[in-house]
This record gives structure tokens, sequence and C-alpha cells, in this order.
């Protein structure tokens, strides 16, 4: 782990009440604002909107491209500035590779406590930000900044793909498999950060996970066999799980004994160790989810628990599982794992 600069510069997230995608607004009270909304207009080219909870919006700019955008900021997660924007701006892109796109520009979105954090701070989370950005091989082109209370960090990020390989997190079809590209517990790994009980390896794994880029969503969405992409963040496994399944009008079971776990997670959630957003995701969704016998209230933590920059969930048909697979390890992905399966039915999550 990464200290403050110096004892008189407070901690990142000492200064936020939340952080990274757990400080996002709780999925229940989301859809209650949303829903009091007029209603969208109808726009031909608008090919996804906000009608299904998708990653990104895409417009469709002629028969060869359509546009991928999206917006991403929160509040810090880790304490160190540079990985903070790396982890912020990994994150935004994700949204682009999640649609089957490949990013191509972004803006910085920055609001930060401006006579509170040293501007050299401040000038290391815009780094992080634009060493990721290079790294995808995008330049961030501009953006805005505020004044704010707590500091605040993220990209609008734009992308491009052919239309017919736009990935939607509504079309996966029943007898479908389930891949996830990254471990999970990045929420509890954030919680154990801010009590001060984690240990370097875990920051290092928490690092890794959450400034990888999620760069196979391009060769996945050009897989035919695959249909349905997102990514799994602030709502957690079971509530990305939930919108695919409403979405496509299935019912997704997941194996609860085949989840990928980041290192530790398993025993800080059982000491307790997990972030409020846990329990608020749950309130908001629990009822669209049935739990095995054999899931208590850890396991429940961890599948509720929000991840940050987490990986990408691709729904596919099963002859297309060995390509999925392929895609993910030549993209550094080794740890992808199949977690489970869709079926015609009720339009819920159900773990075995």
């Amino acid at each position: 782990m990464t200290d403050s600069p110096d004892t008189t510069t407070p901690r990142l997230t000492s200064l936020s009440h939340g952080g990274g995608c757990g400080c996002k607004i709780a999925p229940g009270v989301l859809t209650d604002l949303l829903k009091r909304a007029a209603p969208a207009p109808v726009w031909p080219q608008l090919m996804v909107g906000n009608d299904t909870a998708d990653d990104a919006a895409v417009y469709r700019l002629n028969d060869q491209q359509a546009l991928i955008a999206t917006t991403d900021f929160f509040m810090p997660i880790v304490d160190d500035p540079y990985d903070f924007g790396r982890i912020a701006a990994t994150n935004a892109l994700s949204d682009v590779y999640a649609m089957g796109g490949t990013p191509i520009m972004a803006l910085a979105l920055v609001g930060m406590p401006i006579n509170v954090l040293p501007h050299d701070v401040i000038a290391e989370i815009l780094r992080g930000g634009e060493d990721a950005c290079a790294e995808a091989g995008i330049p961030v082109a501009g953006g805005h900044s505020i004044d704010s209370v707590e500091p605040i960090y993220g990209l609008a990020a734009m992308g491009i793909a052919h239309p017919d390989r736009i990935r939607r997190n509504a079309d996966a079809r029943p007898g479908d498999l389930l891949v996830l590209g990254k471990p999970l517990g990045v929420g509890v790994l954030s919680a154990a950060l801010k009590r001060g009980v984690l240990d370097d390896a875990g920051y290092r794994a928490m690092i890794d996970a959450t400034t990888r880029l999620n760069r196979p969503g391009p060769a996945l969405a050009a897989l035919p066999g695959v249909h349905a992409m997102t990514d799994v963040t602030g709502f957690g496994l079971l509530g990305h799980a939930l919108e695919l399944a409403r979405g496509a009008k299935l019912t997704v079971r997941l194996r609860h004994d085949d989840l990928p776990w980041l290192p530790g997670v398993e025993a800080l959630a059982a000491e307790g160790v997990v972030t409020g957003a846990s329990g608020r995701n749950w309130a908001a969704y629990g009822d669209g989810v049935e739990l095995g016998a054999g899931i208590d209230q850890p396991a429940r933590d961890l599948l509720t628990d929000p991840q940050t920059s987490g990986g990408l969930l691709v729904s596919c048909a099963p002859q297309a599982l060995g390509e999925v697979l392929e895609a993910f390890h030549a993209g550094g992905f080794a740890e992808a794992a199949v977690i489970g399966e869709t079926r015609a039915g009720e339009a819920r999550v159900e773990v075995a």
C-alpha cells in the first residue's frame, strides 16, 4: 500500500462518504427517479438508450459505424492519487468495451476540494487517468472541472463499433453459458483498506484487478456465438445478472462454487468487512433473486458486493465457449470462468 504524500495531506478516502462504484445511487432509488422522468421520444438512430439499464448509449452513424458514449465518475476508492486516477479511467472505459466497442477518445470529469488537497496530488490523479487512457490507445482530449467538497474523478468516454457487433445486456438466449472475466471482491478489499486491515498483497490484487482494461470486449463481440455482454460494477454480480435476466426475459442461474474471488475476500466478508452498498443493493433487488440454502450472510454480501472496474459478463452459446475463453486468455484474463447459465423462465436470478 502507498501512503499519503505527507502527514499534512488528508487521505483521499477520508474525504469521501463512499468510494468507487460503491457510491452509486442505490438501484431502487435510481429506478424510482427514472420512473419520474418524462417518456423519452423515439430516436430512430439510437440503438441503445436507458430502457434496459445497459452500459452505454449507442447511436448509429451509418451502416458501418455506431458511436458508443458513456460517462462514469466516483469518489476515491484508494488513497494513492495515481492509482485512483487509473482505476477511475479504467472503470469508465470498461463500458465501451462491454458494448463491444473500441474506445477512441475521452474527456475528464474533475471535481476537487481545491483548498484541501495539494495541487500535486490532484495532478497525480489526472496523470493516472491519462496513463490508463494512453494504455487504451486514446487521448484525454479535454474535460470539465469544478471545486467540490469531495474529490471526484472520471471520464466521458466515446468508442466506435460496427452496428452488427454491438452487444447489449438484453440479448441473452435460453441455454447460454455465462462467463465472467475478472474475480470478484473489490468492494470488500476497498472496505478493508478504509479500515486499515488490508495487507500489501491484498492491495496489489485490488489494483491489478481494477486497472486491467477489459480489452477483450471487441474480440468477444466479433464472435457470432456471443449474444450479450455487460460488465459487473456497482450493483454487484447479482444486480447486473438480474439486469441481464430482466432485459432478456429469462432466468439466470449462477453456481456459487464456480465463482472466482480475489485473494482473501471470503475470509474478510466472514469477519464482517463489507461495504454498506452490499446491503443497499440487496434491499433494492433481493426480491428478484432466489438464494440456495447454503448461501449465508457473508456469501450474500459478496454476491451483492459493488465492483469497481469489474469484469465482463458474457452470455454465449455453449458451442462458442472455447472461442470465448480463448479471447479472454489472449487478453490476459486467465481467471475467466464459467459461472452459470440461462434458461427460459421468470426474469430472475437463482444461486445454487
